[in-house]
């Protein structure tokens, strides 16, 4: 009996590698299957999906601003991820980043507050909760400054070394600042404070790990409460010591929103009055941006299909703060954003110093 059990063991334990193989190859298999789903390698890189109406303007934009029409690449192995892009974003910011220095000036408003500018034309305002002593700005500066552009940097009244004059910030200023300058902003977002439409069930949509931003929140809150005395203890301020308490037990950018600058954002929004600009506007945005909702993207799409001046590009990659260009894995220190921009406003600049030539020579043909 033991010698016919013998014989089974020596009959089966030459199968058992095979399968224990058969068993890694499997798990091998599926964790490529994860990766590859996860890092979305297998998804084409396409050229920006572009709303316009079909103007002159239109025209000679896709046709002088070819970055519009042509396909944006990110890095193969991770930048096809807009959470991967926004995060690494996050922690390493830009490649080989420069460090422009520009002038600080400062703009009494009639309301009491102080605006503050760098000035180093091209206004920019970036995100409430990055400041402006960022990377991503100080690149897009310095390739500004290299492409023939000046450079004037608003602060939003957020920065934590300057006192506030007023119980104001995160705000773009009065339209006698605007006014001044073409004003090329890094993001549609920043234009439109989307927040302000259905903000509470925008934030509860979100999926895909898009709650573990809130950490953005702890950021907004210091910034915040570094001008506290001057945000709650003016007497023209509209905040009350019950809106300290709640800032101070919020853990997220939903219940900053609701509770503090839900206020300001019904009242100074732009999407109010910006259906009132007539000047060129380009709006940029990114499929994958896990900051910003689906639904939101029909504001700028809608606003593009109605407004002649508008121009709606949509990238199918990108992330939010991302934008890197590369081949495999590392990155390139200039983000496709920064080129689009800067040649959408050598565009505009060519397009307005030849706009007077053509309008001349189309009233002759119509006089003749």
């Amino acid at each position: 009996m033991s010698a016919q059990v013998e014989a089974d063991i020596r009959t089966i334990s030459p199968e058992m590698p095979a399968m224990f193989d058969g068993m890694k190859l499997a798990a091998v298999a599926t964790v490529l299957y994860v990766i590859v789903r996860s890092l979305n390698l297998k998804c084409p890189t396409v050229s920006p999906d572009i709303t316009c109406q079909d103007t002159p303007l239109s025209r000679y934009l896709l046709k002088s601003c070819p970055i519009l029409t042509k396909e944006y690449i990110p890095p193969l192995l991770w930048g096809k991820r807009g959470h991967l892009q926004t995060a690494l974003y996050g922690k390493m910011g830009r490649v080989k980043s420069p460090k422009p220095c520009g002038l600080c000036k400062y703009l009494p408003m009639s309301d009491g507050a102080t605006a503050t500018f760098d000035l180093f034309f091209i206004c920019l305002c970036p995100i409430t909760d990055d400041i402006t002593m960022k990377h991503y700005i100080w690149t897009f500066v310095d390739y500004s400054q290299k492409q023939g552009y000046r450079c004037v940097l608003n602060h939003l009244g957020a920065l934590p070394n300057i006192e506030l004059t007023s119980p104001s910030m995160f705000t773009y200023g009065k339209p006698r600042v605007t006014s001044m300058l073409v004003f090329f902003l890094l993001k549609n977002k920043y234009i439109l404070y989307l927040l302000v439409f259905r903000a509470q069930e925008t934030f509860l949509q979100w999926d895909q790990c898009r709650r573990l931003y809130n950490i953005m929140a702890d950021n907004m809150k210091k910034i915040i409460l570094s001008h506290r005395a001057s945000l709650f203890g003016m007497s023209s301020s509209k905040m009350e010591p019950a809106d300290l308490s709640w800032l101070y037990t919020a853990t997220s950018l939903m219940q900053i929103d609701d509770n503090i600058m839900r206020r300001d954002y019904e009242k100074e929004s732009c999407v109010h009055y910006i259906h009132n600009i007539s000047v060129p506007l380009l709006l940029m945005n990114s499929s994958a941006d896990p900051l910003v909702h689906q639904s939101l993207l029909t504001i700028p799409r809608t606003l593009a299909e109605k407004k002649q001046n508008v121009t709606f590009a949509l990238t199918l990659h990108g992330g939010h703060l991302g934008f890197f260009e590369g081949a495999v894995l590392f990155p390139q220190p200039l983000f496709w954003m920064d080129k689009d921009i800067v040649s959408y406003a050598n565009t505009i600049c060519q397009w307005e110093k030849h706009r007077p030539q053509c309008q001349q020579e189309k009233q002759c043909l119509v006089q003749h």
